[in-house]
């Protein structure tokens, strides 16, 4: 004997709610067998559920395609972060700048290497001390690095910094919309199963081959249990 459940997707539950709004002889006075009250809950939560559903499909976009645009803008700030720290490390083993001027950039005056840029948390960090250290050397009176000066650096770190700002906005936002497409779904789920009730309640009567095929028409889903034969 085939059992039916509930809807597992946004999709399937948007489906289940339409099939059974979408027929009208539900609605007549003479044929009506599910209740007004239940029938203006199932259009609101249609409503509710499909808005919210186009919310997080929009805002998961929003932040796919904002996302592979930081991704390029993190490379591009990395390089540039990482060349300008690898020439201040050679000059200074050349004696063109003093060891103890690396204390500007936030380094150990005894590093002979980068510090950790690859994530996102350490570019921000040894950016930002890369261009305040080099302010810092040249308002001392030291020559600027040139390859690549700290202004193009700036202007890397500063565009992935807008950039990096607006992802986590959007990520929140996307975050949002998930919430409340979760909180949404159990009441969804309550409708349907009263729904449901209703129309099996209806049909209760009828043999099994007219029940079943009755009921799914009106957006009822069943299923077979594991090698069990379909009858109806």
């Amino acid at each position: 004997m085939p059992y039916r459940r509930l809807p597992k997707t946004d999709s399937a539950r948007l489906k289940t709610l339409k099939t059974l709004l979408d027929n009208d002889d539900i609605y007549t006075v003479r044929n009506r067998f599910v209740d007004w009250k239940t029938l203006n809950e199932a259009k609101t939560a249609y409503e509710r559920l499909q808005t919210a559903v186009d919310q997080y499909r929009i805002s998961f976009q929003a932040q796919t395609r904002h996302s592979t645009r930081m991704d390029k803008l993190q490379r591009n700030a990395t390089i540039y972060v990482s060349h300008f720290l690898q020439v201040l490390l050679m000059s200074v083993e050349r004696g063109e700048i003093r060891r103890a001027t690396l204390s500007l950039y936030g380094l150990d005056q005894q590093a002979t290497g980068i510090p950790n840029i690859k994530t996102i948390a350490g570019l921000l960090e040894w950016g930002q001390k890369a261009i305040t250290g080099e302010k810092a050397r040249m308002k001392a009176g030291g020559r600027p690095i040139y390859n690549p000066p700290i202004g193009v650096v700036t202007t890397h770190i500063e565009i992935f910094k807008e950039f990096y700002g607006q992802q986590q906005q959007l990520m929140q936002r996307t975050k949002q919309n998930l919430e409340d497409l979760s909180q949404l779904r159990p009441v969804v789920d309550e409708i349907i199963f009263q729904l449901w009730n209703q129309i099996e309640a209806h049909f209760q009567s009828e043999p099994p081959e007219v029940r079943f095929a009755e009921c799914r028409k009106l957006g009822v889903i069943y299923y077979y249990r594991k090698n069990e034969e379909h009858l109806y």
